[in-house]
């Protein structure tokens, strides 16, 4: 019995092994093919669509953001005789770049080839979009992205934009309240020259000039530009119909080496952080801060020329640009001067933070003071948490001071935060600034005396429609402002606060961001 359960056996196994070597002949191909497919089997290599020059001979995670790697093309023969690019450029490989049968063995699913086309900034070919802030600013590589792509070929489209109907209601005898409602659109385009080089393309604008009016909306001890020929003081001004219209071009050397120049009429010039309605941090609260002409005011200039050099991920950048902020006509195109300059220095370090230094000569901004030259510097850090699928933190620090000619230096500084969870974002802002009695349009007496004022805010939004192509938000905030007991005389014995109601409708997270922060909690996991 035992002999014939160990033939049996014997038997058994003998034919299961001979069966696996005949299922792994294919009569139907040329022995020498066969081994053609398991020698590229051996030299097939895989890169990171953010990282390039991450490259390795087997599949897994991008070890610097935890993103799935990806084939990279490699030359062969093929049927098609095509040459694949050699760049590291993913938007720029054909279909035709692998042979037909890698196509075979990997079908592209639609999320692997929206990771394959471009997720390039406009303004740098080497960089990702989502390091993309406004200008030529950078935000951390993880920051999410709201917006709507477009393909056309090797052409992207994105667009973005936000629009806050509200009600708003500040208090004090310098307070107001109305019915209005913030709003920007912005388009980026990009059209690769080559594997290496690409040229891009903006437009933002604002309908502010209809919406908010020549005085803007109510914001208690903010200043800055002018209406008919008086300074605005106690209101944010309106932002012009063309806040950018630029084009940029960028070349990119190695890797980790590239360049550009961008041209903006208007534009936005080396100089600050990323303007506050492109900041994760920032981007569901309708007001502007208190510190904007401060930080980052000069995101609307007619007239900026910027030369950025890349390495890694480090950026030095100069611009010269025109010095006068926008007049009180928003509808048309001011006088381009190119009469002030600066430069910037920024740092990813990982791929959660962007850092900046800047500094900045602004010639005669104010028309109402034409002799007045501002010497501004900046500092800023920007930290961006992706928590998981549709869950993001973002916080921000501003510093910016201002050294005006017969005022001196004033400082101002802003804590910001963002916690979204799918449907619910709670955020937060606090501020600080020192502003002159000049600046606070108070009475000759006090012009040349600084007050330290101050905002702090917290606001909620719940959204009725998320994720389905446009996110419509009911929200609320309420703030607290301080001001030392010397402005009483202006402003009154009672608190000064202001409370809102909006709703906020945008564009959804973009799908491929959405995608990307799974993968890089999916690396910061291992």
């Amino acid at each position: 019995m035992q002999k014939r359960i160990f033939i049996l056996i014997s038997a058994t196994t003998l034919a299961i092994s001979a069966a696996a070597q005949v299922a792994a002949i294919d009569l139907n191909r040329p022995g020498s093919e066969h081994d053609y497919e398991q020698e590229h089997e051996k030299k097939q290599k895989y890169t990171c669509p953010m990282h390039p020059e991450v490259i390795t001979d087997h599949p897994g995670k991008c070890p610097k953001c935890g993103m799935t790697l990806v084939p990279k093309g490699e030359k062969k023969q093929s049927t098609l005789d095509t040459q694949p690019s050699t760049s590291n450029h993913q938007s720029h490989l054909p279909h035709q770049s692998h042979s037909m049968h890698e196509h075979e063995k990997h079908p592209p699913s639609h999320e692997s080839h929206a990771m394959q086309m471009e997720m390039h900034s406009t303004i740098d070919l080497a960089d990702p979009m989502s390091r993309e802030g406004s200008g030529t600013s950078w935000l951390p590589d993880s920051s999410p992205m709201y917006g709507k792509m477009f393909m056309f070929g090797n052409d992207m489209l994105m667009l973005h934009g936000a629009i806050f109907p509200r009600y708003t209601n500040v208090s004090t005898r310098r307070g107001d309240d109305r019915i209005d409602a913030p709003n920007w659109i912005m388009g980026m385009y990009s059209h690769p020259l080559g594997d290496s080089t690409q040229i891009g393309a903006r437009l933002m604008m604002s309908l502010d000039p209809l919406t908010e009016g020549g005085r803007g909306y109510p914001l208690l001890f903010q200043s800055g530009e002018s209406w008919h020929d008086q300074p605005l003081h106690d209101r944010q001004h309106p932002h012009d119909l063309f806040d950018e219209v630029s084009v940029s071009l960028s070349q990119k050397f190695d890797h980790d080496f590239s360049a550009y120049i961008y041209f903006g009429y208007p534009g936005e010039p080396a100089l600050g952080p990323p303007t506050f309605m492109h900041r994760p941090s920032a981007m569901d609260d309708p007001d502007a801060p208190l510190g904007h002409h401060w930080q980052d005011s000069t995101h609307v200039t007619f007239g900026v020329a910027t030369f950025g050099v890349v390495w890694r991920n480090v950026k030095v950048e100069g611009s010269i640009f025109t010095g006068r902020e926008p007049d009180e006509d928003r509808y048309d195109f001011d006088q381009p001067e190119f009469d002030s300059y600066s430069g910037r220095l920024s740092w990813n370090p990982t791929q959660n933070l962007a850092l900046q230094v800047s500094y900045g000569y602004i010639k005669s901004p104010e028309a109402l003071e034409p002799d007045l030259n501002r010497h501004r510097t900046t500092a800023s850090v920007i930290y961006n948490l992706p928590l998981g699928h549709d869950s993001n933190w973002s916080t921000s620090f501003v510093w910016g001071q201002n050294h005006d000619t017969g005022e001196g230096k004033t400082q101002s500084f802003l804590v910001e935060s963002n916690y979204q969870r799918g449907p619910n974002t709670v955020y937060l802002r606090w501020e600080q600034v020192e502003k002159s009695g000049h600046e606070l349009v108070l009475n000759p007496a006090a012009d040349t005396r600084i007050f330290p004022v101050s905002a702090y805010t917290i606001g909620y939004v719940r959204d009725l429609s998320h994720g389905n192509g446009l996110d419509i938000g009911l929200g609320t905030q309420f703030t607290i402002n301080g001001r030392p007991d010397t402005l009483d005389r202006y402003y009154g014995d009672d608190l000064g606060y202001a409370f809102e109601f909006f709703l906020r409708i945008r564009p959804s997270l973009h799908s491929h961001a959405v995608h990307q922060h799974g993968e890089h909690v999916a690396g910061m996991g291992k």
